[in-house]
């Protein structure tokens, strides 16, 4: 099938290219000239493991072209997808101009022939309509367009141009390090919308993946597609984000009464993750969720419960509790080193969690926002930040290239960032370079028996 995608942030870039993969025609739209030119390269602009390589295999095939026009992504697709970013706003609301603005143009490069618009796109409840709306005001809007049909004659519009679309929401359920993989052995795939037509093309366009031929166990039964209205899709990924992020609230929770009564949250969840009501997917304690996207879901789902005349007193306060366990490192390193105001503190890891290069919204930055505010020196490592110019936009920090430098003249190390790596490092080496080798281990990651052995005080999460 012929498919358009508008946009090539994490979610677009990931779709198009998984798209190519599987055969599909796929053009991607941005409307930044280097980043497409550094597409068109066979190069991702993003870090997520395997999209190179199925990038570089499409444009060899042909199945993948990049550029800026929307007019000729919009002529090409059968399938537009919208997947540009809606960042939140102060109110906590997601700004959609973007999506407004993208919308307005698929209108305006609208030339007949039935389309599927896609909203790929987390958006507010509601946003499958407007979207159509903000379509069909594109089209209205080119069919106004005067032009001129001769010398001293008057100007005319254009003629009436009858343009076929529906929209489809299909929101997307990929974790950034994995999205890859995730795209090809997906939980289910959900489609949102009132046309047959449009669901019937969207389940033509994801059969492949359906059928597992390019799951990791294509022995697995078939993909559930579950086919909605257009609001019930977008609410599900919110309330799936939600409920995530406050289940790792919970686990919070429970990790800091662990801690002041003597237990172990890494065995607490063990024994209720062995629960089949509850399972034992995001139980692991430690400082807390980041990222694009459950701070912006969670508040956006807030905020348009308060739009409606409801308090949602729950994701409130897991909001807070997640905001207050961002703190919870600098706490113990006062407990362990007592004043701060001159010691060293090194930070292994600064990405919101390992195999990405995203720093959104990372408790790493509040970390080296308030270490700094209580006088104590910053330094970093990341396996990825560190080897890449992203670390040009960090303040605060002193970014260093390898784990041993890090440590070196640290009085205490924070992990942050669960990478696998972070298992495999020189851990005696680390602590006889430091003036003091203490370890806070933020995710609950590091084995204490082996830290300990290396020369470390050891502090978990609620251990």
């Amino acid at each position: 099938m012929r498919v358009c995608v508008i946009g090539t942030g994490y979610v677009g870039l990931v779709t198009g290219a998984c798209l190519a993969h599987i055969g599909h025609d796929v053009i991607c739209v941005d409307n930044n000239e280097e980043k497409v030119k550094l597409m068109k390269s066979g190069q991702s602009p993003i870090f997520e493991p395997g999209l190179s390589e199925i990038m570089q295999a499409a444009i060899a095939n042909g199945k993948i072209q990049f550029t800026t026009e929307l007019s000729t992504g919009v002529a090409h697709g059968e399938i537009l997808f919208i997947a540009v970013g809606t960042p939140p706003l102060p109110t906590g609301e997601s700004d959609t101009r973007y999506v407004e603005a993208v919308a307005r143009g698929i209108g305006a490069h609208l030339n007949g022939g039935y389309k599927v618009i896609v909203n790929k796109s987390t958006v507010p409840i509601g946003s499958g309509d407007w979207v159509r709306m903000i379509v069909l005001d594109g089209i209205a809007e080119r069919q106004k367009t005067l032009v001129p049909v001769g010398a001293g004659r008057d100007r005319e519009q254009l003629p009436e141009m009858t343009v076929e679309f529906d929209v489809v929401s299909n929101p997307e359920f990929l974790r950034e390090g994995s999205a890859v993989y995730d795209t090809f052995n997906p939980d289910r795939i959900v489609l949102g919308g009132n046309s047959s037509k449009a669901i019937a093309m969207m389940q033509e366009l994801y059969a492949p993946i359906v059928e597992r031929k390019y799951a990791e166990d294509q022995s697995l039964p078939p993909v559930p597609v579950l086919v909605t209205d257009l609001s019930s899709a977008e609410m599900i990924k919110y309330a799936a984000n939600a409920f995530l992020a406050t289940k790792i609230s919970f686990i919070n929770e429970v990790a800091n009464i662990c801690d002041r009564v003597g237990a172990d949250v890494t065995q607490v969840a063990k024994g209720i993750g062995l629960d089949s009501r509850i399972g034992n997917k995001f139980l692991n304690a430690g400082i807390g969720w980041g990222g694009s996207c459950f701070p912006k879901d969670v508040a956006a789902l807030i905020h348009t419960a308060d739009d409606y005349g409801y308090e949602a007193q729950l994701l409130k306060a897991a909001v807070s509790v997640n905001q207050r366990q961002r703190l919870i490192a600098v706490e113990k390193l006062q407990q362990a080193l007592k004043i701060l105001k001159g010691k060293t503190v090194g930070l292994l890891g600064l990405t919101f969690k390992p195999d990405t290069d995203d720093m959104r919204d990372a408790p790493a930055l509040n970390l080296i926002e308030q270490l700094n505010r209580l006088g104590a020196k910053v330094k970093a490592y990341d396996p990825i930040v560190s080897q890449s110019g992203l670390r040009d936009g960090l303040s605060g920090v002193l970014v260093e290239t390898d784990p041993e430098r890090l440590a070196d003249g640290c009085d205490a190390l924070v992990l942050v960032t669960e990478w696998q790596q972070f298992n495999h490092l020189d851990y005696a080496k680390m602590a006889k370079l430091m003036n003091h080798p203490v370890m806070i281990d933020g995710r609950n990651f590091l084995d204490p028996e082996t830290m300990l052995r290396a020369g470390f005080q050891y502090i978990g999460v609620g251990r």
